[in-house]
């Protein structure tokens, strides 16, 4: 009785330089398989969302170091929704479309997901 097991040779795929450039790898690269349809909205969605994102984070840097005395009265509850007020505010900022950080994103996404 033989106990060894031959096991069948592991091939490495090659991915051409092309491929790499274009963004295609794994499968849709050997198979030279173009990428799947763009989702427009999906896109805009996601570069708005992003953009909210990130003046919400600007300004909670700039938020940091005021105290919680002002118009709301301070205390726990202000210090508690502060985080909530300072998101919308980016929402509203990134819905006025006046930074363009948004317009940027989304050229870039698409450009990275042209064939």
């Amino acid at each position: 009785m033989d106990s060894s097991v031959s096991m069948p040779a592991l091939s490495t795929p090659t991915i051409s330089a092309s491929d790499i450039a274009s963004g295609r790898t794994g499968a849709a690269a050997k198979a030279g398989a173009p990428k799947a349809k763009v989702d427009d909205k999906a896109v805009d969605k996601a570069a708005s969302e992003f953009e909210a994102q990130f003046v919400s984070q600007m300004l909670t840097q700039m938020w940091q170091g005021i105290e919680t005395d002002g118009y709301f009265g301070g205390g726990n509850g202000e210090e508690m929704f502060r985080g909530l007020m300072i998101n919308e505010y980016g929402k509203k900022i990134a819905q006025s479309g006046q930074l363009g950080i948004a317009d940027n994103v989304r050229h870039a996404m698409l450009k990275m997901q042209e064939v």
